[in-house]
């Protein structure tokens, strides 16, 4: 009798509890009420036109016709009958490894530069990172058009020099280039992001390895780069992410480029959506756009425990 008493006082304390402790749904109300704002617009502006495209991904959708389902025919055309898809992946993946590694070059180079205690260093720092405030608008890259054009402000300066110019962005082996260029000036982002991490390294460290003889070439690459491994992760999937997406100035500068040379692939995939209204087939082209970044990414991530360190980590160990 004592037992049975003592497993149902047990069973209604159990239940009392479970009334007065909020419900993991239910206590946050106020929560989701203050996110709601954004819940409302990730649905609306990201969610459902993400969903969208993969449906129309597997139809024919031209905007002048109905809707016709057609399954996986798009992604088949793509793969066997489209020679302008190779041409515009060719010239991505060439954009994308000349350009990411010289953009994270010269913001590392100019991070370490600005990591000084010199008087006007404020400026310094806000006048290299102004050309990202405005990178990507259209008239930025107007100017770089005007700039490396037949008569534009480059030819003339190589001219003091005896050096004959030439039209930079109408030529099929420098219109990728001037792209690239383009691309590499805008690195104030990730500078700022090297400078931080640059902030947190201890001077510590440098006194230490200065005293056991070490000069700068061996810090750099014994302190500061196995320290700032972290954040050249981040820079590079960053940067790798935002390469493939470059439409802007590829439209503007060159719109194409001679020969197809500056083709990339968001401007392939616009020319299809926008100047055929083959709206299907340019969704699967999107798609196809977001599994070579997903992988990409991938990859880099797989590679990242042979030289990503952290501070709890031994260097030179492999992660398990």
């Amino acid at each position: 009798m004592k037992r049975s008493t003592a497993v149902t006082a047990n069973i209604t304390e159990n239940a009392r509890k479970k009334r007065s402790t909020p419900s993991r749904w239910n206590a946050p109300v106020a929560g989701y009420l203050f996110i709601s704002p954004w819940l409302l617009g990730f649905i609306g502006l990201t969610a459902y036109p993400l969903f969208l495209s993969l449906y129309y991904s597997l139809t024919d959708y031209t905007l002048m016709e109905p809707i016709k389902w057609v399954g996986t025919r798009n992604y088949e055309l793509i793969f066997t009958e489209d020679p302008k898809f190779v041409q515009s992946v060719k010239v991505t993946f060439m954009y994308v490894i000349a350009s990411v590694p010289l953009k994270l070059a010269a913001a590392l180079f100019v991070a370490l530069v600005l990591n000084k205690a010199i008087k006007g260093i404020s400026f310094y720092r806000t006048a290299i990172y102004f050309p990202s405030l405005i990178g990507g608008s259209i008239a930025v890259s107007l100017l770089w058009r005007n700039i490396f054009g037949v008569d534009g402000i480059f030819n003339k300066i190589i001219a003091v020099f005896g050096i004959e110019g030439k039209g930079w962005i109408t030529s099929p082996d420098t219109a990728l280039g001037t792209l690239v260029l383009l691309t590499v000036w805008q690195f104030g982002s990730t500078m700022v992001i090297f400078l931080a991490g640059l902030k947190q390294i201890p001077n510590d460290l440098y006194e230490a390895s200065s005293v056991d003889g070490a000069n700068k070439p061996i810090q750099f690459f014994r302190i500061t780069l196995p320290m700032l491994s972290p954040i050249l992760y981040f820079n590079l999937v960053m940067a790798v992410i935002g390469a493939f997406q470059m439409f802007t100035s590829a439209f503007v500068i060159t719109n194409g480029g001679p020969m197809n040379s500056t083709y990339v692939y968001a401007l392939y995939l616009y020319e299809r959506a926008f100047s055929r209204y083959q709206l299907g087939y340019s969704s699967a082209l999107a798609w196809v756009m977001l599994v070579i970044i997903v992988v990409a990414t991938i990859v880099i991530a797989g590679t990242s425990k042979y030289w990503v360190f952290y501070e709890a980590q031994p260097g030179g160990r492999k992660r398990k």
